[in-house]
């Protein structure tokens, strides 16, 4: 079925819809999506943030010997649970820890190894193509060095690593094009030391990553602005991409991108998801890497090119972030698991999966994308023809293009099965575009923007 988001615009409240109700974009609505989404459970998700908390502490410089509290007992216990999956899918999951001992820095004085676990769910078609999932095991209270203080983590960050083995429970029951990873990063409170490591090793490997949702507090409705809000929710996306070289700085600067990154373009793709498959959300893309001069785990996968994004809830509580267990003048600090709206981390959960899901059924993003048509009342765009391993796979391409104002893509034309098109009367000076690669089943793949500013590589 072929939609049209002002068709839709008639059954359902217009505030579902961020795009634009006289905006020209068609899509194939999938029926997987919507089961995809309908299979997250708020209640599993409830189990794995009790279980989570039930550790104590998760600091990265906690005990590892216990089998009941400490980062050590966490990171068995969720290994456990990707290993529990794995079985009930046919061995579908690759599971492992990965680790560095890290010493020499200021929260990490002394050797300690940092230690991730990984789950990987490989595509059929492109299995080197990778779309993650993430989440941070370790927790903390105010003091970052204190390592034995009770530090539940039951928002920051259980719900992130809950929802990401959550999505690993409902994803595994599908295969997939692409490659899927869940993995629960550690050290992130630290220096984001897990997510250095995995981002140096999937270089090293040859990882082609084409996203990363960095899932990061998705269970907190109450803001200390006083605002409840189950409704909405905030992905983060850098501008410019850190792998710039000066000559691509310099082409950009005559042929834009800046807000076209391929980290924008992930962000605008999850956008859409929640718009056509997650009822009562609605997210907005915030124009920074992370909340104001703070980070996350996604940005060691931006410093290396990789496009990333942090999936998060609107309106943070600091009382509950970052905070020893304590009450003062009435108020009750600490990150406890009343804290949590389970409902609410679902609705996250469901939007990572079924972005995770439609990304890694898509073909991969068009490579080599580029565009021509100064001084010409048109413009051309070209684009790479899909890899030996993809042929069978590809469809065909769709472009697209907006005003150079708008958030978002506003018009699309499906041009078949080639790699050169050109829009008739489109002068290149008015509008952003971009194009989408389309599986034979009509999945898409994020958006490319011509040239390195946008580009997802190879």
């Amino acid at each position: 079925m072929k939609l049209k988001p002002s068709a839709l615009l008639s059954s359902v409240a217009a505030g579902v819809f961020a795009m634009s109700a006289h905006a020209d974009v068609e899509y194939t609505d999938q029926p997987q999506l919507h089961a995809i989404q309908q299979a997250v459970s708020a209640d599993r998700i409830e189990h794995d943030i009790e279980k989570l908390v039930s550790f104590g502490t998760r600091h990265t410089l906690s005990e590892t010997e216990s089998d009941t509290r400490g980062i050590g007992a966490a990171r068995r216990w969720i290994k456990a649970e990707f290993d529990k999956i794995s079985a009930e899918c046919g061995g579908c999951l690759e599971v492992y820890y990965q680790s560095r001992v890290i010493s020499g820095e200021p929260r990490i004085p002394d050797p300690v190894e940092v230690v991730s676990v990984i789950a990987v769910q490989k595509g059929t078609v492109d299995p080197s193509r990778y779309v993650i999932m993430s989440g941070d095991i370790d927790s903390r209270v105010s003091d970052v060095m204190d390592y034995t203080s009770d530090a539940p983590g039951a928002n920051d960050n259980a719900s992130g690593v809950a929802g990401t083995i959550e999505a690993a429970r409902v994803l595994s029951k599908y295969k997939f094009a692409g490659s899927i990873v869940y993995a629960a990063l550690a050290g992130e409170e630290q220096g984001l030391f897990g997510g250095k490591i995995m981002a140096e090793q999937a270089k090293q490997d040859g990882w082609r990553i084409k996203a990363v949702l960095n899932n990061d507090m998705i269970g907190n409705i109450e803001g200390i602005n006083g605002v409840i809000d189950n409704t909405t929710a905030r992905i983060f996306a850098e501008g410019t991409r850190q792998d710039e070289t000066p000559e691509d700085i310099r082409r950009r600067r005559f042929m834009g991108g800046e807000v076209d990154s391929p980290s924008r373009n992930v962000a605008r793709y999850i956008d859409w998801m929640a718009d056509r498959y997650i009822p009562n959300l609605d997210t907005m893309v915030i124009y920074r890497l992370d909340r104001f001069a703070r980070g996350g785990h996604h940005r060691p996968f931006n410093d290396l090119g990789f496009p990333g994004v942090r999936i998060m809830e609107t309106n943070e509580n600091y009382n509950r972030q970052h905070q020893d267990l304590r009450v003062e003048n009435g108020i009750a600090y600490g990150d406890t698991i009343d804290g949590v709206d389970f409902d609410y981390a679902a609705k996250l959960t469901a939007l990572n999966a079924v972005s995770l899901a439609s990304m890694a059924w898509a073909p991969s993003p068009p490579a080599q994308v580029k565009i021509a048509g100064a001084v010409s009342p048109s413009t051309t765009l070209s684009w790479a023809a899909p890899t030996a391993a993809e042929k069978d796979h590809v469809k065909g391409y769709r472009i697209y293009w907006r005003h150079t104002d708008a958030p978002n893509w506003e018009f699309s034309r499906y041009v078949g099965n080639v790699t050169e098109y050109t829009l008739e009367n489109v002068v290149i000076d008015n509008y952003f575009f971009g194009v989408a690669s389309v599986s034979d089943d009509d999945f898409e793949s994020p958006v490319v923007y011509p040239g390195a500013a946008g580009a997802f590589g190879e």
